[in-house]
């Protein structure tokens, strides 16, 4: 079905729908779009689960409960030596790429080949930053920049993510407050990652790295 078919289609079973409700015309009138406008805009909430561990806890417990590892360092100046004793540990390579953001840390002092750029194809390991943490869920939410390149986090075997301790919210509706509060405008990308990349196509057997990354490592820095 052409583009063409697929929308008028799609305008079709909208306006049976309509018809169904007593809503009347096929289209939405300008006071129920102006309805619709002030709910986003108040950006409502839903129930959500109270928590009872503190947020770096649980944020660390949730996210180990699928498949992804997870370190606690004080300083950022510790961040490169644990990203060392990570890679050495599991027997995985000492290169690759990290946000342009992170480049100025002393990855060459701790043994580790990363440069600042855009990840390739052939890149082993990608290091890159979070722009904030889910303690719900145990997720990371990356969003996209020049200085904060999507690719690095989704095209090497290996991610590693460094996650503010502050910046680590209760819920996800935590998250997108934060987003509309420092950015403004959303980026092209915002992406929440929640442990390796899996699916369970292949005879119903969970498979990870199906889609990107193998493993995911958690790195939060205290301060």
């Amino acid at each position: 079905m052409s583009f063409e078919g697929s929308a008028a289609a799609r305008k079709r079973i909208l306006a049976r729908i309509r018809r169904a409700q007593g809503r009347g015309a096929s289209r939405p009138s300008e006071a129920e779009l102006e309805a619709v406008e002030t709910y986003l805009r108040a950006h409502p909430r839903g129930p959500a689960p109270r928590q009872g561990e503190e947020p770096v806890a649980r944020f660390r417990a949730r996210a180990e409960a699928m498949q992804t590892t997870t370190d606690l360092v004080e300083r950022w100046a510790e961040v490169p030596p644990a990203v060392a004793r990570y890679l050495d540990a599991n027997g995985l390579p000492a290169a690759g790429c990290v946000w342009p953001q992170l480049a100025q840390l002393d990855w060459a002092g701790a043994g580790l080949a990363l440069e600042g750029r855009e990840a390739h194809g052939e890149d082993p390991v990608g290091v890159t930053g979070a722009f904030a943490g889910i303690a719900e869920t145990g997720t990371v939410m990356l969003v996209s920049g020049p200085e904060t390149p999507a690719s690095v986090s989704l095209l090497p075997e290996t991610h590693v993510a460094v996650v503010v301790a502050e910046r680590i919210v209760a819920h996800m509706e935590d998250a997108w407050d934060l987003a509309r509060r420092e950015l403004g405008a959303l980026p092209r990308a915002v992406n929440f990652i929640s442990g390796p990349s899996r699916t369970g196509d292949i005879e119903q057997v969970i498979i990870l790295g199906a889609h990107g990354p193998y493993r995911v490592h958690l790195i939060v820095v205290r301060t």
